[in-house]
């Protein structure tokens, strides 16, 4: 394995609100890490589940926000604010990293000084073996890795950027989208309309251990995605082809949406 560059020190962003086991097992992936210079800082969204106590427990430094259930882009705003390190990492509560992606990081900005911003994406080996958890997360790991390096937005479940670069554009907006929404791919379109270049690294690979149902996943798709996602492309025209797959594909995806949706329902 490459050597590690320990000149870059990262900063670990975990916001959270009620994380139970799979905010456990993000825990026990972190403390795994093989890169030293990284700090952990978790933002308790006002939990009542000791997810806050938990984290403390495990040497993380533990931030707690204004307001109870402000949202996930407001606690990362905070964690980011109070970040000491160069980099801020954005990881979400259920997702668990590698051994080895803390230092990936590191080395992408480290060998790439005009990098501002890189994410990655979910692994093939979804953490639930439910049919549609098996479906959202492997297509996730197949956009992903279908897509261009060159990105122009940007995705918080696993995804870091200079510390600078984000308090220079103000982190996440969470005026125009009040709930947890787009605001992560909205920052990716800020920055790279600044002339800031974001990449996509295929090998930055971290397991989701979410449960995906029917109901969360057309209201993750569907409401908190999907038509908040249409109208910025709409606003941003010229990034309409960022993070997707060709014209002829997009039939299939709506075709595989179709046969989705038609076994759930015969289940």
């Amino acid at each position: 394995m490459q050597k590690l560059d320990e000149s870059c020190k990262i900063s670990v962003i975990v916001p959270v609100y009620n994380g139970g086991a799979a905010f456990a097992r993000c825990l026990d992936a972190l403390a795994a890490t093989v890169y030293d210079r990284v700090e952990v800082v978790m933002v308790d969204d006002g939990s009542t589940d000791g997810s806050a106590a938990l984290a403390a427990s495990r040497g993380c430094r533990v931030l707690h926000t204004a307001q109870p259930r402000s949202g996930p882009a407001a606690a990362r705003n905070l964690g980011a604010e109070a970040a000491v390190g160069d980099v801020v990492f954005f990881v979400d509560a259920d997702v668990a990293v590698q051994p080895e992606t803390i230092g990936l990081v590191a080395q992408m900005f480290t060998a790439n000084p005009t990098l501002d911003a890189l994410f990655g994406s979910y692994d093939d080996q979804p953490g639930e073996a439910n049919f549609l958890s098996q479906y959202k997360n492997l297509f996730h790991h197949y956009v992903h890795q279908h897509s261009g390096e060159e990105a122009a937005s940007f995705w918080s479940g696993c995804g870091a950027m200079r510390r600078d670069v984000f308090l220079r554009h103000g982190g996440f907006d969470t005026t125009l989208y009040d709930r947890p929404c787009i605001e992560d791919i909205e920052l990716g379109y800020r920055v790279t309309r600044a002339g800031g270049r974001i990449r996509l690294v295929k090998s930055l690979q971290v397991k989701h251990l979410k449960r995906w149902t029917i109901g969360s996943l057309l209201r993750s798709d569907i409401l908190d995605r999907g038509i908040p996602w249409t109208r910025l492309l709409l606003r941003e025209g010229d990034f309409a082809h960022d993070l997707n797959l060709q014209t002829h594909n997009r039939v299939s995806v709506a075709a595989i949406w179709l046969l989705a949706l038609s076994l759930v329902a015969g289940l």
